[in-house]
């Protein structure tokens, strides 16, 4: 006989992609906290948040619904369940930790860089548990896709693009530019492999993943 669970697979699947984006959220609030540099996406949001007001949170729903729509009309990439519960979770998880403030936040540059170190690496470690279920790309990635199939350009080329972009309009709104923003441009990517593997296997089946390759987001 084979294996029985309490829980179905997908329901397994779910549970893990949505602690996957609560880890993801944890990271982002310790590397925040920190101070030494942001991913460029959340300079964007941090430059929102203080010129506009609203949350950090906040903006990154409100940014990550603008990039779904943006997704549809120009790729005509159909919302998913996941890519909306990847916009409305992910930017209510990083509003809740920076609430709770519960961070090893020291005073030094030394405990501050520790710390955005560890932020980093347990976002990449939640972006790979949020991925191995194969619900769906977040809204980033399917912005990605978009501006690929209708322009024509490389996948690399297209994300350094946003990234780029992103980060020279979060700059000039005041978001955080440093050192710690080229350190994560390069070292996400890098890492997220090296989680994918892990929670895959973790995922595989019988707990019902699906096969095939979703994007980082």
């Amino acid at each position: 006989m084979g294996k029985k669970f309490l829980l179905h697979p997908l329901t397994i699947r779910y549970i893990v992609f949505m602690l996957g984006l609560a880890v993801m959220g944890y990271g982002i609030a310790m590397m925040i906290e920190a101070n030494v540099g942001v991913a460029p996406w959340d300079t964007l949001h941090i430059g929102l948040q203080k010129t506009f007001g609203l949350t950090i949170g906040m903006w990154s729903q409100i940014m990550g619904l603008s990039i779904i729509f943006a997704s549809y009309a120009i790729g005509r990439i159909k919302p998913t369940v996941g890519m909306f519960l990847n916009m409305i979770f992910f930017g209510l998880f990083i509003d809740l930790f920076l609430w709770l403030k519960r961070f090893p936040v020291g005073d030094t540059v030394i405990e501050r860089v520790a710390m955005f170190a560890g932020g980093l690496l347990i976002y990449t470690f939640g972006t790979g548990m949020y991925i191995s279920p194969r619900l769906g790309a977040g809204p980033r990635d399917s912005f990605m896709l978009a501006l690929h199939e209708r322009m024509g350009w490389g996948i690399g080329n297209v994300r350094i693009g946003i990234e780029c972009t992103v980060t020279l309009f979060g700059f000039f709104l005041g978001g955080p530019v440093s050192l710690g923003t080229l350190v994560t441009a390069l070292a996400i990517g890098p890492l997220i492999k090296q989680f994918i593997p892990l929670w895959e296997r973790i995922m595989a089946k019988p707990y019902g993943k699906a096969q095939g390759t979703n994007l980082v987001d």
